[in-house]
């Protein structure tokens, strides 16, 4: 199976030979248009850079889910504003995963990917008041803490925390269950 992240680092490359701007050039020069809307952006591009639309189109999405700078928290992104409080709970957690063994952190928009050979974990804020641990395991016992979620999604179970204390013994043993399955 080809590696989609592969695919769109080759497609942003080609983009760039395309334009002949780097990446952090267009970029800006997204930012410095003004153009709050991906519809907007994508035409802009379209017609200033004479791109397809797939390649405007994958330009716009990266230019506003372009990944921290290095030696930038990703962290500092995703817990600001209201959600700023939920930081220290969200260290709690990770400290107890860490635990468990290796795997590799994938910084998202709003949550992080926790990674093994696969996914095993999602740690993000959920509100302003709880932060959410998405769990891919395929069986976990039924517990009023554990929400099930249809099939096919991302995860098959959710965990809501909003003190300390419930960063216990039983919320790692479903994240180790999720972390042995993923190998």
């Amino acid at each position: 199976m080809a590696d989609p992240q592969a695919a769109l680092a080759t497609q942003l490359r080609n983009i760039e030979t395309k334009t002949g701007k780097t990446l952090a050039q267009l970029r800006d020069l997204i930012a410095q248009s003004g153009l709050a809307k991906h519809g907007e952006v994508r035409s802009m591009l379209i017609e200033r850079f004479a791109l397809g639309y797939g390649d405007a189109n994958t330009l716009a999405h990266s230019a506003k889910t372009e990944a921290p700078a290095a030696g930038d928290d990703p962290l500092d992104a995703i817990y600001t504003g209201a959600k700023a409080g939920l930081r220290p709970l969200h260290d709690t957690v990770m400290k107890q995963i860490e635990k468990l063994g290796a795997f590799d952190v994938a910084p998202k928009k709003t949550y992080l990917s926790l990674r093994r050979k696969k996914q095993f974990a999602m740690v993000g804020p959920a509100t302003k008041e709880q932060i959410e641990i998405g769990l891919n395991a395929k069986s976990l016992p039924e517990h009023a803490r554990l929400k099930a979620l249809p099939p096919d999604g991302m995860c098959q179970y959710t965990v809501r925390l909003s003190t300390m204390a419930e960063a216990d013994a039983k919320l790692l043993a479903w994240v180790r269950a999720a972390f042995d399955a993923a190998g």
